[in-house]
């Protein structure tokens, strides 16, 4: 995926590490816009107005599935980039660093204060370069409390992230992690839901 359709400037003639901006000036106008009609009209409305915070989550660019549902307390740092099947869920207090997409299968949770950060830094650059990598929750997965998912992770179908773990890695399809940094447990029970 190109930096550059992501809205990334490049950090060496924009100055990013002494204080220029990371990203064209559209995207972030989009982005302050949006932290204001969320805080305003989305974070503090009661637990049950799934349908209005998605309909301001779609106004704003999101594509959400039917019956996904985002709590007033998650953090969705640019609408356009988050991606939600049939039934998705994001918990309390979730943080969805989308600087590149985030794909959330039909039925995946994940749950409160859990991280999904797609940005990082090329640490070799002198320029300290900003850099983005799309998250994929396939369906039926969970990523549990407090766990951290890093840029570029696949979790795939029926994949479990257990609470406070980190993937920095790949988590292949109806398996258990735990840890930091996350390690097999054991195989999951397959199943198909409705």
């Amino acid at each position: 995926m190109d930096q550059a359709s992501l809205g990334i400037l490049n950090a060496q003639h924009h100055r990013s590490r002494f204080g220029g901006p990371s990203f064209t000036l559209r995207h972030r106008l989009l982005r302050a816009l949006w932290i204001v009609v969320w805080a305003v009209f989305g974070r503090y409305t009661p637990a049950p107005m799934h349908r209005w915070r998605a309909c301001l989550l779609r106004l704003f660019g999101a594509q959400l599935g039917a019956n996904a549902r985002v709590h007033g307390s998650a953090t969705i740092w640019y609408p356009p980039n988050l991606f939600m099947g049939d039934n998705a869920l994001i918990g309390q207090r979730v943080i969805c660093y989308s600087m590149a997409p985030i794909q959330i299968g039909r039925n995946a949770i994940i749950s409160q204060d859990a991280h999904l950060c797609t940005g990082t830094h090329d640490i070799d650059d002198p320029s300290f370069q900003l850099q983005a990598r799309p998250i994929t929750i396939g369906a039926d997965a969970w990523v549990a409390a407090d766990a951290f998912v890093g840029p570029g992770v696949v979790i795939e179908e029926g994949a479990v992230l257990g609470a406070r773990a980190v993937a920095f890695k790949d988590l292949p399809a109806w398996t258990v992690h735990v840890g930091n940094p996350a390690r097999f447990v054991r195989e999951r029970g397959r199943f198909t839901s409705a």
